[in-house]
């Protein structure tokens, strides 16, 4: 009797060929290629959505010291026309004024810190006062009406960061 055995490898011939091993680092390297370019993209989304947040956060710490000195609850100087002479005025604070109840000696801050533009990687923000023209690049030193980014660098929207 003549018994036929079938092609089976042994446990210990078990494991990938070597053509099988070179198309698996293929594939891999095939989709890490494909996500790279993802992650890129990603990261410079977040970083534009942050200069987004950091830009209206700092707006809106202006916009409530005007607020503010309009109401008379803080003491401001003439020449700035009710907003903040620079933008450490923010973080430091101002008293408030008697006006306000219950707020004698009491300091008032807008802002924690001067947040750090994350396109130049750099705290030094454009100011415009309320003199200068909307879309100066020169600020007048009188007072900071508005601030915006001092890249160059192009969104992925096509504007500029600068004008934001």
């Amino acid at each position: 009797m003549h018994v036929m055995i079938k092609n089976r490898r042994l446990p210990c011939e078990a494991g990938l060929t070597l053509l099988e091993l070179i198309i698996s680092c293929a594939i891999l390297l095939i989709l890490s290629s494909a996500a790279l370019p993802i992650a890129r993209w990603t990261a410079y989304r977040e970083r534009e959505r942050e200069l987004r947040r950091d830009l209206l956060q700092m707006r809106q710490a202006i916009d409530r010291y005007k607020d503010l000195a309009d109401r008379g609850m803080i003491r401001v100087d003439n020449m700035t026309g009710g907003y903040p002479a620079d933008l450490d005025t923010l973080v430091k604070g101002v008293p408030l004024t008697g006006i306000a109840s219950g707020s004698q000696g009491k300091k008032i801050h807008f802002l924690r810190r001067i947040p750090v533009d994350p396109m130049t990687k750099e705290a030094n923000w454009g100011l415009r006062s309320v003199e200068d023209d909307p879309d100066s690049t020169s600020w007048g030193g009188k007072d900071v009406f508005d601030v915006y980014s001092q890249s160059a660098g192009t969104a992925m929207d096509g504007t500029k960061y600068s004008d934001w």
